[in-house]
Parts: structure tokens; sequence; C-alpha cells
């Protein structure tokens, strides 16, 4: 059986990444006014986070058509048998759900849509898995097995400057984002039943940061091989210093470092940080 592996834009792996290991992805859109960039083709992040600066309004998001999903399921029938496709989580956008609804309508490929309930390097990480298994001969079947094996220990925590931008996309509650703007707080956020939500509320920005990276090292001090990557929305300093300060406790691990393109940095806006990780 020949299986594709396919994701979409939000989980920001480098095109170069792409190419190599020949992931398929599906983009979504940021619009500013009456202008449309898919992210990951038209529009870098670099361009992205400049151009909020440029403008008046905040960008709004929008996700691949099912015609486009349909098209790109078509395309993929021509030379493989499946594909297994990983998403940003279905509790914020409705890309998950239009794969899924593309794929029963596709003949002559066996579509295995798949739901991170994250986004970002957190997606990615299935998405690179996927490749590897794949290379190895595993089954589709035995692919979603280990994605379901790896949904159990994957953590995922990040921190805002600014929660405007989440609650006036509808990202999270508005009395919550209130309280957090009268109070200072920076809120270390994450992913609770696929949507956004407080994890705590801590009073600055370093003391927040300090927390993650500490929820990090107590998974880390358990000995156990991990993954982990660091996200920023163009802040890659911020990035590389928690890194960095966690590689001289833990020499050995497996880091990257990720970004916050243009969808996700639309929520959660420039400067926000977050650490991912799991057990391998």
């Amino acid at each position: 059986m020949k299986v594709a592996v396919m994701t979409d834009s939000t989980a920001y792996i480098p095109a170069e990444i792409r190419d190599k290991h020949h992931i398929h992805m599906v983009p979504l859109s940021v619009v500013f006014e009456d202008e449309s960039y898919q992210e990951e083709v038209d529009i870098t992040t670099e361009e992205f986070y400049q151009k909020v600066k440029e403008v008046e309004n905040l960008p709004k998001t929008s996700q691949p058509s099912l015609g486009y999903i349909t098209n790109k399921l078509e395309e993929l029938a021509k030379a493989y048998d499946a594909v297994i496709s990983i998403h940003l989580s279905s509790g914020i956008s409705g890309t998950y759900e239009a794969v899924h609804s593309a794929g029963e309508m596709v003949e002559g490929i066996d579509v295995y849509a798949y739901d991170s309930e994250l986004s970002c390097m957190g997606q990615g990480f299935y998405v690179l898995e996927a490749v590897e298994m794949v290379k190895e001969g595993k089954s589709p079947t035995e692919i979603i097995a280990r994605f379901d094996e790896i949904k159990q220990s994957i953590r995922a925590y990040f921190m805002v400057d600014d929660l405007s931008n989440l609650q006036r996309g509808g990202r999270l509650n508005g009395a919550q984002a209130l309280v957090g703007s009268i109070l200072q707080v920076k809120p270390i956020l994450h992913f609770v039943d696929k949507v956004i939500v407080p994890f705590e509320k801590i009073r600055t920005r370093k003391r927040a940061m300090n927390r993650i990276s500490g929820l990090l090292e107590e998974d880390a001090s358990k000995g156990k091989d991990m993954k982990v990557v660091f996200i920023h929305a163009n802040n890659e300093t911020a990035a590389i210093n928690l890194r960095d300060d966690f590689l001289e406790k833990y020499p050995s691990a497996d880091t990257s470092i990720g970004y916050f393109g243009p969808v996700i940095g639309t929520h959660l806006g420039e400067g926000s940080v977050g650490i991912c990780w799991y057990m391998k």
C-alpha cells in the first residue's frame, strides 16, 4: 500500500522539510480587508507580522474550501492508495471536518483524517511521526494507533502578551480575556477538549515562562526520551533562550525551534511563546 502524509499549513513545518519528506499540505488563509493570502504559500510569517503593524484592523482567518481539499485528494488518488491527514484542533477550526467530509466524497483513495487537538509544531509532531512510520511500511491503522499513544503524553502550554486577539477571534471566553487585561495577568493557556482555556494566571511574563519551563522539566526529570519544541511569534530569541536554558540541564534532549505562523499568529499575537513536548 502506498500511503501519503498530508497536513494543513498550521503545522508550520518548513517548506524544505515538507519537500524532503514529500509531505502534502492544504493551506489556511489570512484575510486583510478584501485581500486573501494562503499562509506558507502567498505570505511568509515575517511578511505577515510586518503587515499586521501596517493595517488598522486585525486580519480574519479562513480554512481551505471543501472544493480545494477534494481536488487535492483527487490528485493524491492518482499516486497513492491511502492518505494520513493530520490537522489542527477541530475545536478552533473546521479544517479537520472538511477533510473528513472530502474523504468520503473522493473515490480511489482511503482518507484517514486525524484531529491533533493542537496546532503548530505540536500538530507537526504527528506529521513527522507519520513520515517515519510510512517509511517503515506501517499501515494507516498502525499509524493512527501510534498517534493515539502520542496523544496520551503530549503537552503544550503557551503565553500571549495580549488576550484581546483571542477574545475578538472567539477563541477564548470574553470574560476571561477582560479579567486578564484588567489585572495585567499573563495567563498560561493550553488545549482542553480541543479548545483553548487558561491553565494558570500569572502576573508577569518572566514568571509565566518560568512556570511553563518548570512543567517541561518536571516531565524531563522522569528520564524518558522526549521531543520538545520551543515556539515563538516573531520572537525567535525568546524561544532560543528557553531552549538553551533547558539544554543546560538536559543536554541530550531532542529539541527544535518552531513558530506561530499567520493564522495562529492572528489569534495569539506577536510576542507569544509556547513549549510543546511528548514522550517518544
